[in-house]
C-alpha cells in the first residue's frame, strides 16, 4: 500500500521539476502571489539550505545508504509498525529518491518553490520534511510493548 504512494510522489516531484525547468529561467523569480510566493528555478549543489556545496559524492552515498535502510524497513513484513510509521518512511523514501535522481543526472537538486522567508525548495523536500515530522510523531506516540 505504501509503494504506490511512493511512486505517485516521485512522479509528481520529477514531473514538476521537468516542467519548471522548461518554463522558468534560472534565478528569475515569477510572482504567483506578489510578496508571498514565487516560482524561482534554483540549482542547489548542496544539502538543506545549500550547506556543504560541492560534496556530490557524499550526498549520493549518504542518500543511497539511507534509502536502502528505509526500503528494508518498509519491506520487512515481520515488523509490527503502524501505518503512520510506514507512511512517514514512504514520504522520506519518495523525497530522497526524487532528490537523488537529480543529483545523479544533473549534479544538483532542482528547486523552485520560493516563499521568500525560507530557502527555495521542491516537492521532494516537502515530502522529506512532512515524513520526518510524521515519523517523529509516530515514534513519540508509539506504545511500548514492554
Amino acid at each position: 500500500m505504501i509503494f504506490p504512494i511512493v511512486i505517485a510522489i516521485l512522479f509528481l516531484d520529477q514531473a514538476s521539476k521537468f516542467l519548471f525547468t522548461k518554463f522558468l529561467q534560472l534565478n528569475h523569480p515569477v510572482a504567483v502571489i506578489k510578496g508571498v510566493f514565487y516560482l524561482t528555478l534554483v540549482h542547489n549543489r548542496g544539502a538543506a539550505f545549500g550547506i556543504l556545496k560541492g560534496k556530490l559524492f557524499l550526498f549520493i552515498l549518504a542518500s543511497l545508504i539511507a534509502l536502502v535502510v528505509i526500503y528494508l524497513n518498509l519491506k520487512d513484513k515481520g515488523k509490527d509498525n503502524p501505518f503512520l510509521f510506514k507512511f512517514a518512511l514512504g514520504l522520506i523514501l519518495a523525497g530522497g529518491l526524487g532528490n537523488l535522481i537529480d543529483r545523479i543526472f544533473f549534479g544538483y537538486v532542482i528547486d523552485f518553490l520560493d516563499f521568500r522567508v525560507w530557502p527555495v525548495f521542491n516537492l521532494a523536500d516537502s515530502a522529506i520534511t512532512v515524513g520526518a515530522i510524521l515519523l517523529g510523531w509516530s515514534i513519540c506516540t508509539r506504545k511500548s510493548a514492554v
